[in-house]
C-alpha cells in the first residue's frame, strides 16, 4: 500500500472523492472547454507549486490512467452486494486505497476502477483509510449544505452539490464484520459522493439543470477532441 501523500497547503479542491471537493479556491469556479488533458494538467500546476515532486506527480498520473472515465458502462452498471470477504477482496480494498492515496483522493468507488460491486473506501486527512462493503444510509440529517463537487470520472467538471451534513451508515468491513459509521461535514460528503458511484449516480445528476447542461456539454466536446466514443 503507497504512503499517504500529505501536505497541508494543498487546497482541498484537490483532495477528490474520486474527484474533487472545492472547499478552498484554487480551481476554477466552474467548467469551461478544457479537455481531460488539459484539466490535469492545470491540477498539476497548483501541486507543483505546493511542493510536490516530479516523481509524486508521475505517480498521480499513472494512477489517474487507471481511473474509469465518463462514457464508460461501468460508471452506470448495477453494483452487486459483496457477499465473500476473502483475500481477494482485501487486495482489492488495499488496491483502490493505494490509486486514491496516488492520486491524492480522499475516496474511490468500485465502479471508479472497474468492478460493479458495493464497495468504497476513504480517507480525509490524517485519518486511517476505511473501506467499506454494503453501505446503507440508515439516517441522514435534514440540515444540508451545498458544496462544489468534481468527480475524477469526469475531469475538469465541478458543481454544486446540495448533501445532509450529518449521516449514519451501516455495512461491512472487508473482513464482513458490522459496523456502523457516523460522519458529518466532509466525511459525510464523502461517502454519500461515493455512495452515489454504487448507484450508478454521478454529480452532474445532482446539479442544477445549467450547471448540469454546461457539463455535459463540456465532456462531449472533450470527448470529441479525445477521439473516444462512449
Amino acid at each position: 500500500m503507497g504512503k499517504r501523500p500529505t501536505n497541508p497547503a494543498l487546497p482541498y479542491g484537490l483532495l477528490a472523492s474520486g474527484g474533487m471537493f472545492n472547499y478552498d479556491s484554487g480551481m476554477s469556479d466552474f467548467v469551461d472547454d478544457r479537455d481531460a488533458a488539459e484539466a490535469v494538467a492545470s491540477d498539476e500546476e497548483i501541486l507543483q507549486q505546493a511542493g510536490l515532486s516530479d516523481g509524486e506527480l508521475e505517480a498521480r498520473r499513472r494512477a489517474l490512467a487507471q481511473v474509469r472515465q465518463w462514457g464508460d458502462p461501468v460508471l452506470r452498471s448495477e453494483t452487486r452486494e459483496i457477499s465473500r470477504f476473502d483475500d481477494e477482496l482485501i487486495a482489492e480494498a488495499a488496491r483502490m486505497i493505494e490509486l486514491m492515496d496516488a492520486a491524492y483522493g480522499i475516496g474511490l468507488a468500485a465502479p471508479q476502477v472497474g468492478k460493479s460491486v458495493r464497495l468504497l473506501v476513504y480517507r480525509v486527512g490524517s485519518a486511517r483509510p476505511i473501506a467499506l462493503a454494503n453501505p446503507r444510509i440508515e439516517y441522514s440529517s435534514e440540515d444540508a449544505e451545498t458544496a462544489e463537487e468534481g468527480c475524477l470520472s469526469l475531469s475538469g467538471v465541478q458543481v454544486d452539490v446540495d448533501r445532509p451534513i450529518h449521516v449514519r451508515v451501516i455495512g461491512q468491513d472487508i473482513r464482513g464484520e458490522s459496523i456502523m459509521i457516523e460522519a458529518s461535514g466532509l466525511d459525510a460528503r464523502v461517502i454519500q459522493h461515493e455512495m452515489d458511484h454504487l448507484d450508478g449516480v454521478l454529480i452532474i445528476d445532482r446539479a442544477s439543470k445549467d450547471q448540469r447542461r454546461e457539463a455535459l456539454r463540456a465532456l462531449r466536446e472533450a470527448e470529441a477532441r479525445s477521439g473516444y466514443a462512449a
